[in-house]
């Protein structure tokens, strides 16, 4: 289980103050909305390890990750931008989760060639990625955020930008994650449409704080 408990931060010169308290049990997604500037990456960045609490704890199966850089940190984020090498092909994108060399051979790539095939790209594993659909580079993030193998996976708006038929898609995928690998989710969007569709649980930020809303 994830937990945030008083995790407090400030920026400097701000006079808005967040204080973040939630849990998120391993197999379930959290949904996380809020207006333009309310905190939702800044709640991101504070588990990732991008910004630093200036008090409370982040913990993962009872143990403390608050102060361990973001490397080394359970959490693997799927950006709105997915953050992928577009020279490169899929295969490499994935396995460069585990493997900062990028092999060419070996068990790492073997695991990310299994992976790739999990989520529908077999046909696709040495297709440079910029020569994909945007549905497809998103399953080479969510491909290599599983290979990772991280405990909480954190999404970053990573479907706004995706046709209909392809969110649904990628939504059930992530379902599908979240229950047959034991990931805690949290994805923060502005669709309230994907927290109805996936999410088991739905919290609002309003003025640096995160209030528990009904499904």
């Amino acid at each position: 289980m994830l937990k945030l408990e008083n995790v407090r931060f400030r920026y400097s010169g701000s006079d808005t103050r967040y204080d973040f308290s939630m849990q998120v049990a391993t197999g379930e997604i959290t949904c996380i909305s809020g207006r333009s500037g309310s905190g939702k990456s800044t709640l991101l960045d504070l588990i990732a390890g991008f910004q630093q609490p200036v008090d409370g704890n982040l913990m993962w199966r009872d143990i403390n990750f608050t102060q361990l850089p973001p490397d080394k940190r359970p959490v693997t984020t799927v950006f709105q931008q997915h953050n992928l090498f577009e020279h490169r092909n899929a295969l490499d994108n994935v396995v460069v989760g585990i493997n900062p060399k990028i092999p060419k051979k070996g068990r790492d790539v073997e695991l990310a060639e299994s992976v790739l095939m999990s989520v529908g790209l077999q046909d696709f594993i040495h297709t440079r990625v910029n020569l994909l659909s945007g549905g497809q580079q998103q399953r080479v993030a969510i491909a290599r955020a599983i290979l990772r193998d991280a405990g909480v996976i954190l999404l970053d708006e990573p479907f706004s930008a995706l046709d209909q038929e392809t969110r649904a898609d990628m939504l059930q995928l992530v379902r599908t994650l979240a229950t047959e690998k034991a990931r805690a989710v949290i994805m923060v969007t502005h669709d309230l449409r994907d927290c109805e569709a996936i999410a088991d649980s739905h919290y609002e930020i309003e003025h640096g704080q995160l209030h528990k809303r009904a499904m």
